[in-house]
C-alpha cells in the first residue's frame, strides 16, 4: 500500500532528525581535528576573511561555541544543525522542479546519507555551510524556474552570496547558472531583464568583505586558492583517486543512484529546465575537478557544492526515470538501502576515529588528523609550562598550534613560530611574552635546528610527551626551552607558491 503523503513528511522528518541527534553524539564524544581547531581560533578574533578561507565557518562556530562553549560540541552544534534547513531546502528544490513529495522525500534522505554531510557537518570545515548555501543557491533557481518571478533571482543573489562566504568553489554557480540560462530556450529571456544582473550584484556586495581583506593583504587569499587552476604537467592517477573518493564520500549506494539519475536526465527525464537546472550544476562543478584531477590532487570535499544537486538527481533515478526490470530492482535495493548504509559507515569511520579498534589499532587516516590523546598531553604540557616558568607555548605547524591554543587552559599564549600570515586575524604578542622563556613543541632534536641555534642562546630539552589512541603510539612531542633571543622570535617570511 503506498504511503500517504503526510506520512511521507513525517517519516522523512522523523528520520533526518534522527540523523542529527546521532551526529550531535558524535559531535560531543569527538576530539577535534586540527583544522576545525584551527578554525576555532579564527572565530576568536573574527574578521572580514581569513589566509586559507572566507568567514562563514568562523560564524558557525563562534555561534555555536556562544550556545555550548568552548567544547567540541559547541565547536560543531551549529555545523550539526544546518542540517535542518539544508534537509528544507533540497525538499522544496526536488519538489518544485520534479513534483511529488515522495521524490522530495528520497532527495533529502539520499543527500542526508552522504559522508558528505554526515561527516561533513559533524567535523565542522567551510563545508558544512556551503553545503546549506549550495542547497538554497538550488531551490531559490527552481521557484526561479517554477513560478517565473524575477523577483527570486535575488535569493539567487543571496544563496550565491552566502556560499561565497563559505569557500570560493561557490564561483562555479556563475558558470552553472549561464550554461543553464544559455541551454533552455525559453529561460533566455532571463538575460534581457535587470534580474539576474541584480543578484549578481547583492551576491558580490555580500562577497565583498572578503575582496576588501585580500585587498588589505596582498591578495594573499586568492592567491593561494587560484593558485591550484594551473595545469602543470599530466598525472591521471589523480583522478584515478578522485572517483573512488566521491564513491565513499557519496556512499556507494547513493552514488548509484545519483549517477543513474545524470543519466535519466540526460535521457530526457523531467521538464527540460529541471533536467538542466540539476545536470548544469553538477557537471560544471564535476568536469572541472575531473580536469584539474589530471595534473593535480584534488581533495574529495572540494565538490561539495554539487551534493544537493546530485542527491536530487538520485531521487529522479529512484522516482521518476522508466527503467527495464533488472535496472529497477538495483534502483529499490539502492534507496531502500542507502540511509542504513549510510548510518552504519558514520557510525563505524566515528567509531574508528575514537578508539582505532577496527583496524586493529594500527595506524589509518584519520589518525593524524583527530585529535584523540591531544587533552591529555595538553594537561602535560601544561604543567611543564609552569614548571618551567615559560610565557608561550610555541609550535612550528599549524595543526598542533590549533590544538593546544584549544586544548591547554584558557588564556596561554599559543603561537605558531613559522607562517605567521595564517594568524593575522590575531593580536599580537607582546615584547614580555617573547623576552622571557618558551616552550617549543614538537620539533624533533630541536637543539640542531639551525634557525633556532641561530635565534636563541639557550636550547634546552625538558621532555616529551606521547600521543596515544589506545594502544598505538600516534606522535611523540619534543619539548624545549627557548631562552635568550638574539632576533625576532617570529618568523614573518610571506608564503611562496
Amino acid at each position: 500500500m503506498p504511503t500517504a503523503p503526510r506520512d511521507v513528511v513525517r517519516v522523512t522528518a522523523i528520520v533526518v532528525a534522527a540523523l542529527v541527534v546521532l551526529r550531535l553524539v558524535a559531535a560531543a564524544i569527538t576530539p577535534l581535528t586540527f583544522d576545525e581547531a584551527y578554525y576555532w581560533t579564527w572565530s576568536k578574533h573574527l574578521a572580514l576573511s581569513y589566509f586559507d578561507h572566507p568567514p562563514m565557518v568562523a560564524l558557525v562556530i563562534r555561534l555555536g561555541t556562544l550556545i555550548a562553549g568552548d567544547t567540541e560540541l559547541g565547536v560543531r552544534l551549529i555545523s550539526v544543525l544546518l542540517a535542518l534547513p539544508m534537509s528544507w531546502a533540497t525538499w522544496r528544490s526536488a519538489e518544485l522542479l520534479f513534483g511529488g513529495q515522495r521524490l522530495a522525500a528520497n532527495a533529502t534522505l539520499l543527500l542526508n546519507a552522504t559522508m558528505m554531510v554526515s561527516i561533513g557537518t559533524v567535523i565542522v570545515t567551510p563545508d558544512a555551510p556551503l553545503l546549506v548555501a549550495a542547497s538554497f543557491v538550488l531551490y531559490t533557481l527552481a521557484q526561479v524556474l517554477s513560478s517565473g518571478k524575477g523577483v527570486w533571482w535575488l535569493g539567487v543573489g543571496v544563496a550565491v552570496g552566502a556560499a561565497l562566504l563559505s569557500k570560493y568553489t561557490a564561483l562555479f554557480f556563475g558558470p552553472a547558472i549561464l550554461i543553464w540560462l544559455l541551454w533552455v530556450p525559453k529561460l533566455r529571456r532571463w538575460l534581457l531583464t535587470p534580474w539576474p544582473y541584480l543578484g549578481g550584484l547583492i551576491a558580490f556586495a555580500m562577497f565583498s568583505p572578503v575582496v576588501i581583506w585580500n585587498a588589505d593583504h596582498q591578495w594573499i587569499s586568492f592567491v593561494k586558492q587560484f593558485r591550484r587552476a594551473q595545469v602543470d604537467g599530466f598525472n591521471p592517477s589523480y583522478l584515478l583517486e578522485l572517483v573512488p573518493t566521491q564513491f565513499v564520500l557519496t556512499t556507494p549506494l547513493a552514488y548509484i543512484l545519483g549517477l543513474m539519475g545524470l543519466y535519466a536526465l540526460a535521457r530526457g527525464a523531467g521538464a527540460s529546465g529541471a533536467r538542466v537546472l540539476v545536470s548544469s550544476i553538477v557537471w560544471t562543478i564535476a568536469l572541472y575537478f575531473a580536469w584539474q584531477a589530471t595534473h593535480d590532487r584534488v581533495e574529495g570535499n572540494w565538490l561539495g557544492a554539487l551534493y544537493p544537486a546530485f542527491a536530487v538527481a538520485g531521487a529522479v533515478a529512484a522516482g521518476l526515470a522508466t527503467w527495464g526490470p533488472r535496472a529497477q530492482r538495483v534502483v529499490r535495493f539502492c534507496m531502500r538501502w542507502a540511509v542504513p548504509v549510510g548510518v552504519v559507515m558514520f557510525v563505524l569511520i566515528v567509531v574508528q576515529a575514537n578508539t582505532g579498534v577496527l583496524t586493529g589499532y594500527r595506524r589509518d587516516a584519520s589518525v593524524r588528523a583527530v585529535g584523540v590523546g591531544f587533552r591529555e598531553i595538553a594537561a602535560e604540557i601544561a604543567a611543564v609550562r609552569e614548571k618551567t616558568g615559560a610565557t608561550c607555548v610555541m609550535a612550528d605547524d599549524y595543526g598542533n598550534t590549533a590544538w593546544l591554543a584549544f586544548y591547554l587552559p584558557k588564556g596561554t599564549c599559543v603561537l605558531q613560530r613559522n607562517e605567521r600570515f595564517r594568524w593575522l586575524q590575531q593580536p599580537s604578542p607582546t615584547p614580555e611574552q617573547l623576552a622571557g622563556k618558551l616552550l617549543l613543541v614538537g620539533e624533533t632534536n630541536a637543539a640542531a635546528h639551525p634557525g633556532l641555534k641561530a635565534t636563541f642562546a639557550r636550547i634546552e630539552k625538558v621532555g616529551e610527551v606521547e600521543r596515544r589512541r589506545g594502544p598505538l603510539l600516534i606522535d611523540t612531542l619534543e619539548l624545549d626551552i627557548l631562552d635568550g633571543a638574539r632576533r625576532d622570535v617570529l618568523d614573518l617570511t610571506p608564503p611562496v607558491y
